[in-house]
């Protein structure tokens, strides 16, 4: 899988994708990722990217030009199965939506900054607009790092352990349950006699109860749905 980022700030994303699971994915070769320095694409001297906005108003906006060449130029070379612009008022991004994902071949993310991009750019290449939540960050690029580790984990062969993906949150549509380790008693603080009980479907039953019940807790809106 690949997965190619056009951003004004490509040095952001150096260190989110050079540690743990994604850097291990990349060297095994199950996952490509490549990012693009928007200002290469700038065709004046001081390889400025932006401008001001027309009608006026606050903020600098991104320009077609940049963002129409870096795109061209990769697409040219190979067919993308979704272009993506991390946008606030985009999709918020979910499990679901990282499942379907994890499926493709290639994938293109734009990062926008400063007001935004000029919203041809939106309506001409991106095929996806996506959220990670209701709120506004400086930039597209730490957006683009989580989505890029929320669908790379997917991957057959990423993780250890192939079966730890499927039962993480929102995988079935529920919370996860609690989890534990040693030691059985910390300071009075003991781990739940079930657990140690080696009755695997009782096992089973009580964490799908606490995942109904943490669900119910802090995520009713998900038993709605």
């Amino acid at each position: 899988m690949r997965f190619d980022i056009i951003s004004v700030l490509p040095d952001l994303l150096q260190s989110p994708f050079a540690h743990s699971i994604l850097q291990r994915a990349q060297k095994k070769g199950i996952a490509e990722i490549h990012v693009h320095n928007l200002r290469e694409y700038a065709d004046n001297k001081h390889k400025s990217v932006d401008d001001y906005p027309y009608g006026g108003g606050s903020g600098m906006v991104m320009q077609i030009a940049p963002f129409a060449a870096c795109i061209e130029k990769l697409q040219a070379e190979r067919q993308y199965d979704e272009i993506i612009y991390m946008t606030p008022d985009g999709v918020t991004l979910n499990q679901e939506i990282a499942n379907g994902l994890s499926s493709a071949e290639n994938i293109m993310i734009l990062c926008g900054h400063y007001k935004g991009i000029d919203q041809r750019i939106r309506d001409i290449y991106v095929t996806k607009e996506m959220s990670i939540g209701d709120y506004v960050l400086s930039g597209g690029e730490l957006p683009a790092a989580i989505l890029v580790d929320a669908v790379i984990r997917l991957i057959p062969g990423v993780l250890s352990d192939e079966t730890s993906a499927l039962t993480d949150s929102f995988q079935d549509g529920l919370l996860d349950a609690p989890i534990y380790t040693r030691p059985v008693d910390w300071k009075g603080h003991k781990v739940p006699e079930i657990l140690l009980s080696g009755h695997e479907a009782k096992i089973m039953a009580w964490r799908h109860e606490q995942q109904l019940k943490r669900t119910k807790e802090r995520r009713p809106d998900l038993l709605n749905d």
